[in-house]
């Protein structure tokens, strides 16, 4: 059952209560400013030899340590190393009869650049080291070093005695050609930057600086950064490297703060050397640059001198940190150590360690506060870093990888029953060095730890929210894990409940423009990044119904585009129908006019052998009448649902019956001007003039038609069309009349054929007849033009139901005013008038 501690801290302006910490699985603890950037310590860096005694420790082995002044930062390295040996040197199992005993390189963990420095700025190939020497040797122990790379570089110089650094994996020292002797126990950042790059897809970020240190390392970084960043359509703002040498630094620093504070990304990547201008820039750029997201490593885990905070999610810095186990023996140590084993001020320096630093007052050490009469009783009330930082678990790891080695090495010791030299004594580096680095063992936490770097570890990170609260205190919390070796969806794993501090879900965004939301699509910017856009609608009938979409997409005809351009909707399939009221009042107007003709139809053949049916060729009334009735018939098929059948049938009907009307209504007019015109030689030439014009006129018109119309059915005929651009929502079906050129060819033939019986019948107007209809056939075909040419500019400026309605009309309007013009005179003197239908009048 996990142990539950609950604090208030009261002694800052803003009170905190009932903040959880998890004792046996830490998801959270306090960490205090470790680094002395306000001294001036830059120097933080131990070194320490491991070697074997067969008897046991003495009490005041350590006694001479206490005779050094540590500073805070190493103090965590000093517990590491007395809890490592203690636990080994209590394990019957590894270096069984013998004991793992340490002791620090002078210098080292005071000054180390300085001390070794000052030591080859002689060129001294010898120089004496506590408990070491570095000259020529008989034994052969491991250094550990750490967690600086350059001082494993210094100390490689002229020595062949093996060495592992502890710090961060630092690819310069992994050159076995150029450093045979130093090995490195931290894990590859193989999948940092995957990593990383895989939380800013989580959290939709996409608008990224980045901060680097200028060097091989941050340049190769920037570069597989940029890289994986593409494939996510994750972009960079900006990029800021920053040199190493301070000088060249102080001269561009306020460019780089300039460049920082207006650049208009949120989240920042921090990627260089710890113990660097880097590092001591991103303190600083952590206390100017407010509401600021930082992703960072481990290595670059410091806190800010800040005088206030906000307790915001997302307000501090984003840690990814290798993984380990806690080892929680370490803790239990801490509470039992043994003061009289480790003469040296346990209490006070794990005080200073925790508390170092976090008086208001840079140049003051003393606590003024959280100092209670006794410092153990603060700690057992307060967990002071429940998990190690990675350089002290890698430490922790080197020493057992050297325990392991001497454990085989006094193996062949005894195996070769080599009793020269005395057990545990070690002079061949070559064979030291040949074990160490394939050393590959299980840590008594449960971790594999492998030596051999050149193969691939699938290396978990942890990671860690950072708040940094005034006077050095910092809140940590684990806030998620990524490891690679999963399926590429379980990757990146955030904690559901990481919320539990502030209550708050809302993650800020970084983004260089702001989301395109359904119905638009990303306009990109010339000579900008990718992440750089503008939002544009969609055209019409084009939906995004995502966000940030490159392109719209287009509707299917058969569906239109909603308001908000987020969905395609199906389409309402419409056409003219009986069932609309236009539909129904046409039809109904079509078979209206159809009765009236047949009742004149009908009188003329009852009143047939009057004078006033006589006079006008009674023949070719009977054909103008039955073609009228079927042209008002025909705009019958304009009604109802369209198919290829009616299609056709519609214009060649129309074509057709209108031909017949036309030719007979010249035939009319021709019959009139030959009647009164042509009185020579006799009536039996005029006779036979009318017959011919009567016989032979509408059978040769009405075939020229027929002609036209065959040539359009057969090149290009009508056929049904979808009209979607007429009305929003809803697809008419229509007849497409296929061949415009036809359709116009048509109409111009009957237009040539009224105009004919127009100018005939105009000239034969004024001719002495009671019975002459001369003027009616004139009028007719006035309305007739009337009709057709206001028709045609109307028909072609509209689209859909309207145009059909326009062409049914124009025929009904068309063929009831030739019904009109040429026969309503003619049944009121035959119905109303008869005294008028004689011939004597």
């Amino acid at each position: 059952m996990k142990k539950l501690c609950a604090f208030t801290i009261a002694f800052f302006p803003l009170k905190f209560c009932l903040i959880l910490c998890s004792l046996t699985e830490p998801n959270c603890f306090w960490r205090i400013k470790k680094i002395e950037v306000y001294d001036g310590d830059l120097q933080n860096d131990c070194g320490f030899v491991l070697f074997t005694l067969e008897s046991p420790i003495e009490e005041n082995f350590y006694n001479h340590i206490i005779n050094f002044r540590i500073p805070a930062r190493k103090y965590e390295f000093f517990l590491v190393m007395f809890f490592a040996t203690d636990e080994i040197n209590k394990n019957p199992y590894l270096l069984s009869n013998m004991s793992l005993i340490f002791s620090f390189i002078f210098g080292m963990c005071e000054d180390t650049m300085g001390v070794l420095d000052k030591a080859y700025l002689h060129q001294n190939n010898y120089f004496d080291l506590l408990n070491y020497n570095c000259g020529r040797k008989k034994r052969c122990d491991v250094k550990l070093t750490g967690p600086s790379w350059k001082t494993s570089l210094k100390l490689s110089v002229n020595s062949r005695a093996p060495k592992i650094f502890f710090g961060p994996f630092n690819p310069n020292l992994s050159d076995h050609d150029q450093f045979p002797y130093i090995y490195q126990i931290a894990t590859k950042d193989t999948y940092l930057l995957h990593g990383m790059v895989s939380l800013m897809f989580h959290f939709e970020w996409t608008w990224i600086g980045l901060i680097i240190t200028d060097d091989d390392q941050g340049i190769q970084f920037h570069s597989d950064l940029r890289e994986e960043m593409q494939r996510h359509a994750i972009c960079l703002a900006f990029v800021i490297m920053i040199p190493e040498s301070i000088k060249l630094y102080n001269t561009k620093f306020k460019i780089y703060d300039q460049q920082l504070m207006t650049s208009s990304a949120k989240v920042t990547i921090i990627y260089g050397k710890m113990i660097s201008t880097l590092e001591l820039n991103f303190a600083r750029w952590t206390y100017l640059v407010a509401r600021r997201i930082w992703i960072t490593t481990s290595k670059l885990d410091v806190i800010t001198y800040d005088k206030d905070f906000s307790l915001d999610f997302f307000h501090g810095t984003v840690i990814f940190a290798h993984h380990h186990n806690d080892i929680a023996t370490f803790r239990n140590f801490m509470q039992i150590i043994n003061t009289s084993k480790y003469p040296v001020d346990i209490s006070q320096s794990m005080g200073q360690w925790n508390h170092f630093n976090c008086s208001i007052s840079k140049n003051k050490k003393k606590m003024d506060f959280f100092m209670l009469k006794n410092p153990m009783e603060w700690l057992t009330q307060h967990t002071f870093d429940m998990v190690l930082s990675e350089e002290g678990y890698n430490l922790y790891n080197a020493v057992y990888a050297v325990a392991h080695t001497y454990h085989e090495l006094i193996f062949q010791q005894v195996e070769s029953q080599e009793m020269a030299k005395p057990k545990g004594l070690f002079t061949d580096c070559q064979q030291v060095a040949s074990l160490l680095k394939t050393r590959v063992f299980t840590n008594p936490v449960g971790e594999l730890v492998n030596m051999n770097h050149k193969e691939n570890q699938c290396a978990k990170y942890d990671i860690f929210i950072i708040w940094n609260f005034p006077n050095g205190l910092g809140l940590k919390v684990k806030i998620g894990s990524y490891f690679p070796c999963l399926q590429q969806s379980q990757h990146l794993h955030i904690s559901e409940d990481w919320e539990w501090v502030t209550g708050e879900t809302l993650v800020p965004s970084s983004v260089c423009s702001e989301t395109c939301t359904a119905g638009f699509r990303k306009s990109h910017q010339k000579q900008t990044a990718n992440c750089c856009f503008d939002c544009v609608q969609c055209q019409e009938n084009e939906i995004a119904n995502d966000t940030d979409m490159e392109q719209c997409v287009r509707c299917p005809d058969d569906s239109y585009a909603n308001l908000e351009q987020t969905q395609c909707l199906q389409r309402a399939v419409t056409f003219l129908a009986y069932e609309d009221p236009l539909g129904m009042a046409l039809g109904c107007m079509a078979l209206s006019f159809s009765a009236i003709t047949v009742l004149v139809l009908v009188t003329f053949v009852k009143y047939r052998d009057t004078p006033i049916v006589k006079a006008n060729n009674r023949i070719l009334s009977y054909i103008l009448l039955i073609s009228l009735v079927f042209c008002f018939l025909c705009s019958l098929l304009f009604i109802g649902h369209p198919n290829q059948a009616t299609c056709i049938l519609q214009q060649a009907t129309f074509a057709i019956f209108f031909t017949v009307a036309i030719s007979t209504v010249l035939a009319k007019t021709i019959t009139v001007v030959t009647a009164f015109k042509l009185t020579t030689p006799g009536r039996r030439i005029r006779k036979m003039m009318i017959k011919v014009a009567t016989h032979l006129l509408i059978p040769i018109c009405t075939l020229i038609q027929l002609v036209l119309c065959a040539i359009w059915l057969v090149t290009s005929p009508p056929f049904i069309d979808r009209d979607i651009q007429s009305e929003h929502g809803k697809v008419i079906i229509i007849c497409n009349k296929g061949s415009v050129i036809a359709f116009h060819f048509v109409l111009g033939y009957l237009g040539s054929l009224a105009l004919g019986s127009f100018t005939v019948a105009f000239l034969a107007r004024n001719l002495p007849d009671r019975f002459n209809e001369a003027k009616f056939l004139t009028f007719s075909m006035l309305v007739f033009y009337s009709v057709w040419i206001t028709f045609l500019p109307v028909y072609h400026s509209t689209r859909g139901k309207v145009m059909v309605i326009v062409e049914v009309f124009s025929i009904l309007a068309s063929s009831a005013g030739l019904l009109g013009c040429i026969f309503v005179q003619k049944c009121y003197v035959l119905l109303v008038r008869p005294d008028l239908n004689v011939l004597q009048k």
